[in-house]
Formats: C-alpha cells, sequence, structure tokens
C-alpha cells in the first residue's frame, strides 16, 4: 500500500512538473519573449507599437484591412494604401526604421536598399519564416528549403529554365495565347468591339500556358490541380490572419480536415502525372525530353542521381512539392502582370501605340519568335508594371540567430518584412514622379534605373532570385505581342480601380476593358 502511494506521489510530481514546464513556455512565448525582442529592438533604434498579449497588432491590422478593401479608388489615387494599410500607416507614423507585431512576433519592416542588399545576399542567415501552422500551403519545394537542401533542389531545377528549354516550350505559350485571342475575335466578329472582364482572361490563359509548358500533352490533366489549389490559398490565407496557436494544426477542426483532402487531392493529381511521364521516358514516347518543364525536371533529376547516387536526387514527394510551388508561384504571379500590363496600356494609349509599333515592326503578321521577343524594348513597359503593382507586394525572412548589420543587429526569432511595393513607391529612392507610369525609366535597363541601388525586386534579388523570372517574362512578352498585332484595349466605363493583396496584387472587382480589333 505505502509503495502504491509512493509511485502515484511520483506520477503526481512529475506530471506537475510537465504542466509547471508546459505553462513556463507558454508564458514566456506569450508574453517574456516578445518583451524582450521589443526591449532589444527599441535600443537599436526601432520604433513602434507596445507588445499586446497574444494578438499584437492584428486586431488593429485587420480592422484596418477590412476599411481599406471596402472602397474603390480613382485611377490616379495612391493605391499602396489599400493594398498594405497597416504597414503603409507604422511607415507613416513611426518611420522607416520600425516594427509591428504579428501575434507574439516582431516584424521588422526593412526598405533601405543597403539593408535588403545585405539581407538578400546573406540568404543562409536569413531563412523563411515557418511561423503558422498551415505554412505548407505557401511554402514548398524549393521555396520551402535553406542551406544545403536549398542548393540541391536549385541545381536539379535549373536546367529547367534556361534559354534553350524555354525555346522549346515557346509554342506551347503561342498555342495558349491563340485559343484566347481566337475567342476575342469571335466575341468582336459582329462590331469588331467587345467588352470583357480581362482579369478571368488572364487568369485562365495562365493556367493553360503553365499547364502546358509544364506537362506538354498531359496540360488537361494538369488544368485539375487548379481550382484545389485555390481552395487551398484560400484556407491558408484565412489562416494567415487569425492568431497562431502552436499545435492547432492537429484539431479535428471542419477547417483542418478541408485544408488536409485538398493537400491529399492535389499531391495525387501530380503524382499520377509525374509517374506517368516518367513511364513514358522510360518508353520512349516523350520524343523530346526538354519538350516540357516536367521532363526537363526529371531528366535533371534522373542525371544527378546516376552521377551522384540516389541520395543525391530528389523523391517522388520532393517532386510533388516543387510541382505545387511552381504552380502557386508562376500562375498568380504571372496573371497578375498579365492583368496590370492590360490597364497601363489602356490608361496610356501612346504607350500602346509605341508597343504596337516596335512589335509590327518585328514581328508584321507573323507569329512572335523567341529571337525576336528577347529584343523588344516592350519589356520597359513590363518593368514599370512590376515597379507599379509589383505582383509579390511582400516577401519576409526571420533571423535564426542574433545577426549584427552594417546599420543595426537583429536577434534571433525577429522576423523581417520587406515591402517590395512600398520599396517601389518610395520617393526617395525613385523621386517626385514615383506614383506615375513612366516605362523610359527603364530604357536603358534595371540598373541604370536603380542607380545601382537595390529599389527594384518584384522577383526577389540575389541567390534566391525567383527560378522563374525569365519563364514570367517571356510569357509576358508573347501575351503583349499577341494582343496588341490584333487588338487595342482602353478602360471600359464600369471599370472599378481597387488593387487587392491576395496570393499576388489581384483586382479586386475585376478589370473591365474594351477589346477593338485593329
Amino acid at each position: 500500500m505505502i509503495e502504491m502511494t509512493t509511485v502515484k506521489n511520483v506520477f503526481l510530481i512529475g506530471f506537475s512538473i510537465l504542466i509547471l514546464n508546459w505553462v513556463g513556455r507558454a508564458v514566456n512565448w506569450v508574453w517574456f519573449k516578445p518583451k524582450r525582442l521589443e526591449k532589444y529592438l527599441k535600443k537599436q533604434g526601432f520604433s513602434g507599437n507596445s507588445y499586446r498579449i497574444l494578438m499584437g497588432d492584428m486586431r488593429e491590422s485587420n480592422q484596418m484591412d477590412q476599411v481599406a478593401h471596402s472602397l474603390p479608388l480613382p485611377l490616379t489615387a495612391d493605391f499602396v494604401p489599400r493594398m498594405m494599410p497597416f504597414i503603409h500607416h507604422t511607415v507613416l507614423n513611426h518611420g522607416k526604421k520600425c516594427f509591428t507585431w504579428y501575434g507574439p512576433y516582431p516584424n521588422v519592416i526593412v526598405m533601405d536598399p543597403e539593408t535588403l542588399r545585405e539581407i538578400m545576399s546573406r540568404h543562409e542567415l536569413f531563412s523563411k519564416p515557418k511561423i503558422g501552422s498551415h505554412t505548407h500551403v505557401f511554402l514548398s519545394g524549393l521555396i520551402n528549403h535553406d542551406g544545403p537542401q536549398w542548393s540541391k533542389y536549385r541545381s536539379i531545377l535549373n536546367p529547367a529554365f534556361r534559354i534553350d528549354n524555354l525555346k522549346s516550350i515557346l509554342p506551347a505559350l503561342n498555342s495558349s495565347c491563340k485559343e484566347m485571342l481566337e475567342e476575342w475575335e469571335k466575341l468582336a466578329s459582329a462590331e469588331r468591339t467587345v467588352e470583357l472582364d480581362s482579369w478571368t482572361y488572364c487568369h485562365d490563359l495562365t493556367r493553360n500556358m503553365l499547364a502546358r509548358a509544364s506537362f506538354g500533352d498531359s496540360y488537361k490533366d494538369g488544368t485539375k490541380s487548379f481550382e484545389i489549389q485555390q481552395e487551398q490559398i484560400d484556407l491558408g490565407l484565412r489562416a494567415l490572419r487569425s492568431v497562431y496557436i502552436p499545435g492547432s494544426k492537429y484539431l479535428p477542426t471542419k477547417f483542418n480536415k478541408r485544408l488536409r483532402e485538398t493537400e491529399r487531392d492535389i499531391r495525387a493529381i501530380f503524382k499520377d502525372m509525374i509517374e506517368t511521364k516518367e513511364k513514358e521516358i522510360k518508353r520512349g514516347r516523350a520524343n523530346d525530353k526538354n519538350s516540357d518543364l516536367l521532363c526537363s525536371m526529371l531528366d535533371s533529376n534522373a542525371k544527378q542521381i546516376k552521377q551522384h547516387g540516389p541520395d543525391s536526387g530528389l523523391s517522388l514527394d520532393d517532386l510533388i512539392d516543387d510541382c505545387k510551388a511552381f504552380y502557386l508561384a508562376g500562375q498568380h504571379a504571372t496573371s497578375s502582370l498579365f492583368v496590370w500590363t492590360l490597364v497601363a496600356l489602356s490608361q496610356h494609349q501612346d504607350w500602346q501605340n509605341k508597343a504596337r509599333d516596335e512589335i509590327s515592326q518585328a514581328f508584321g503578321n507573323n507569329e512572335p519568335d523567341f529571337e525576336g521577343l528577347s529584343h523588344l524594348k516592350v519589356v520597359s513597359i513590363l518593368h514599370e508594371v512590376l515597379r507599379l503593382y509589383s505582383p509579390a507586394y511582400f516577401t519576409s525572412r526571420i533571423t535564426e540567430q542574433e545577426v549584427k548589420l552594417q546599420r543595426f543587429s537583429l536577434p534571433e526569432g525577429v522576423v523581417i518584412t520587406i515591402p517590395m511595393l512600398l520599396v517601389h513607391h518610395d520617393p526617395d529612392l525613385w523621386g517626385d514622379d514615383v506614383k506615375q507610369f513612366k516605362p523610359e525609366r527603364f530604357i536603358n535597363g534595371v540598373a541604370s534605373a536603380t542607380k545601382g541601388r537595390l529599389s527594384f525586386l518584384p522577383f526577389s534579388s540575389g541567390p534566391r532570385t525567383c527560378i522563374g523570372q525569365n519563364f514570367s517574362i517571356l510569357q509576358a512578352k508573347l501575351f503583349v505581342a499577341m494582343i496588341l498585332q490584333r487588338f487595342s484595349v482602353e478602360l471600359s466605363p464600369p471599370y472599378t480601380h481597387a488593387p487587392f493583396p491576395a496570393i499576388t496584387t489581384v483586382p479586386q472587382h475585376g478589370a473591365h476593358l474594351i477589346i477593338r480589333k485593329v
């Protein structure tokens, strides 16, 4: 009996210690650690709101989002406060050396080009933050990795995005554009004019182009995953606007159940496509191994494994993660670039005419070819659209240890928020005409436009520059060339100017344009 009592007491003591340890860690997470980080940042000259337990600035940020997104804007208005209301408000009130709170996590805002260059070039010290229970929605494959693992992924995936491979997939991109334009011609056939929501077409076109470029003849199977992935993204964005509670993803909620279902479904689709493509290659049914991005990726991975052994390559799960990541980044960033280019050309007819003249001289009525596209000066228009309407309007990093930079130090556990949209609209970096659409800024290239400063980063910068940058620009050049060969565009009376922060910068109420045959 005494032994039983002793065992019981030992158990109770152990359980009590476990509970006290858990409570201590929880209190440290929600209060003591944030207050220590706040004190550190203020000593470094940063300014921001005092930490509020658990919520931080999230309630105020969500309220400002709701107000900002409820109202459209005049075409000439500054839309940055509508896109990033709380960060814009914080910078105005606390200066550019400031911080905000995402729950108990401090977010240091970085806009200074010198500091940006340090952070972007020293990527081994600044990893992608994995805060929240649903980061897998936005971070997978190459995007999710750091250090040697990232280098391994990048080296295997690089061949798929080299110039020779991009040349080989241009016909696939061309076919997708032709299908959309033929539909426009049918709609405009009677009166040579049609009014339509260009955002819907840009969105669908990007999906079609991406599926064809990625999977070749199997592209129709690839399009099935887009709807599932979009639902997954919508769920992930909902989670980001809520306070993160560690372990919450394991709760049997309807939200978590649906998120797991979408993950399972999308992985099953990509798994089937990868395995089918591998079988085709082995049987010799894939005539050109570089005919699509997936073939190129599988070929590069096979060579890596053959030369350096099985552990050096990507597993099936790794390949699925990369397909997810490429689909996520590729469709959203490029469709955003497409639609804002059309809006900008509709607003600025002089630049539309200049672009059409250049395209006419380069191709006449012939289909655009790779060499001709690579020399188009219309790229200056695309760069200015990327500056004004940067698809990726912010990115984040996190410090895994204390880091000393030239201008200040940061402790371990601080999120660094880089608001590309604010950097691109900073008059101190771009001049008093920063809000104006002026493609001539880029006529002599990005380096000349930025005066050598790191102030233009729509595709990030440094070693981790977006691997699909050239692919996206090629798509956009082809898109503009083929449209302007056949049509002129102008804003429709129902057009409502409302840039909106979804996963990229999108038109909240669509982009209604008048399309005329030329």
